[in-house]
């Protein structure tokens, strides 16, 4: 069981995990003790065997006990707390939900809505999802008709919470999907004041990419005795992903190559572009519209939901090309067959690099991961390398790419790091200065020589 170590120094107590379970053998998903409706819903989803993740945590999260699950993206982390929950849910017609999901992003809802309601074909169960950006009446009418299973957004679930619309008291499992990137996203108040409207008496399970030392904290306060089940050690890159990296000189030159290796290479039909913000990813997609007329598609903060939900859909079944996003997408949303990840900005955090690659080269599917890097961005890419443990193979410059001269602000105010070569310490003259080089200026001689004369002040300001 995982406790705080005892502190005799005064210091806070470090939480400590159990050791992380051995690996299983390979199965079937009918050595799972699943049952017949969950088995034909596998099939029907041509789904054979299950993943290591999803080996390891099914019986734990069978027993009750709270857990902490750790995997890369894209090795199936979603239907490895589903398929257990699923298997223990028993019919009621209470309207109340039993089961809680909360996940950072609108469009994870969706999804995760979605990829829910494809396991329980064969089962009697109501499934939704709330989040916000959309009209809150809606949503109290279908919370109102009864619930089982919900998926929400922190924001939004208090929203329904508070007002009295929606009892959380019935809940007997808690998922927390991505906990570190709610953190990151500023929901940590939030999700304090979910765990204080919940029952105390529930499982919570948490499943998620990597883990920090603010998911420590929280855990140690709301988690009971959590055990740690891990498939992969957190910041390895996934095999199948063939990574490259360009040195680049600026923003508008990343343009350029962009527009060059898209252009070059055909393999290139289902691209994700990971851009540092919302009005970098505008210009970019203005940019590649110009080149590419309709073979791309954006999404940001600033983009209504329809307006996002339909670029990522059109993107999934490959009605266009490419999606230019920020962030937004590197969390969790399940795009299948992405053929490369175009990293336009060097990540600050490496392991935000791990998810944004990690779209790409799953399924048994092989991946390229291409990173542009400007001269300041160069640490950021060591740190990335470091965490890897391996270096990122570099690509020689294409000789028909164009270096632009145009310069963003955060380009123009960039003054590169030199390091200056120690000067030896003075040492002083090899000879005695002449008499007349030992003289001090003393400023006005005339008045000098009369106060050396008379010994006394002449001016009324000197006597005083």
């Amino acid at each position: 069981m995982a406790k705080p170590a005892d502190s005799l120094s005064g210091e806070p107590p470090v939480f400590v995990f159990p050791q992380p379970l051995k690996s299983f053998k390979h199965m079937q998903f009918e050595e799972l003790n699943l049952n017949n409706p969950l088995l034909n819903a596998l099939a029907d989803l041509g789904l054979k065997e299950p993943t290591l993740i999803q080996q390891k945590a099914f019986s734990v999260i069978m027993s009750g006990r709270d857990v902490v699950g750790i995997a890369q993206t894209g090795t199936g982390k979603t239907y490895a707390y589903l398929l257990p929950l699923l298997r223990q849910y028993t019919f009621s017609k209470q309207k109340e939900p039993r089961i809680l999901i909360l996940v950072p992003t609108r469009e994870l809802v969706v999804q995760l809505v979605e990829e829910v309601k494809k396991l329980c074909t064969y089962m009697n169960i109501r499934i939704n999802g709330v989040y916000g950006g959309t009209n809150i009446n809606t949503q109290v009418i279908m919370v109102a008709e009864g619930l089982d299973l919900l998926i929400a957004t922190p924001g939004r679930l208090l929203d329904l919470a508070l007002t009295g619309y929606l009892n959380l008291k019935s809940i007997r499992h808690l998922v927390i999907d991505e906990m570190d990137e709610m953190l990151s996203l500023g929901f940590r108040a939030q999700l304090i004041r979910i765990f204080g409207l919940l029952p105390k008496k529930r499982q919570n399970l948490l499943f998620s990419a990597t883990m920090s030392e603010e998911v420590d904290e929280m855990m140690e306060e709301y988690f009971q005795g959590p055990v740690l089940v891990e498939a992969v050690r957190a910041g390895t890159p996934l095999e199948r992903i063939e990574q490259t990296w360009y040195p680049v000189q600026n923003f508008y030159t990343k343009i350029n190559l962009l527009e060059h290796l898209l252009g070059q290479d055909d393999t290139m039909q289902k691209v994700l572009i990971f851009c540092p913000s919302k009005r970098l990813a505008d210009v970019i997609h203005k940019q590649l519209e110009e080149r590419f007329p309709d073979q791309f598609e954006i999404v940001h903060a600033n983009k209504s939901q329809n307006f996002r939900l339909n670029a990522v859909a059109a993107f999934e079944k490959g009605l266009c090309r490419g999606l230019i996003c920020t962030d937004l997408l590197a969390r969790g949303l399940d795009v299948t067959d992405v053929t490369h990840v175009i990293n336009v900005d060097t990540p600050e955090d490496p392991e935000t690099y791990i998810h944004r690659i990690g779209r790409t080269g799953r399924a048994d599917k092989d991946g390229i991961a291409i990173l542009f890097t400007t001269e300041a961005e160069l640490p950021q890419k060591e740190a990335i390398e470091t965490l890897m443990g391996q270096p990122i193979p570099q690509s020689a410059w294409p000789e028909e790419v164009d270096i632009s001269l145009n310069l963003i602000e955060s380009e123009r105010f960039y003054v590169p790091e030199v390091k200056l070569k120690q000067r030896a310490k003075p040492v002083g003259a090899f000879h005695e200065k002449l008499a007349k080089n030992k003289k001090v200026n003393k400023g006005n001689k005339a008045k000098h020589l009369r106060d050396m004369k008379y010994k006394k002040p002449k001016s009324k300001g000197k006597k005083r």
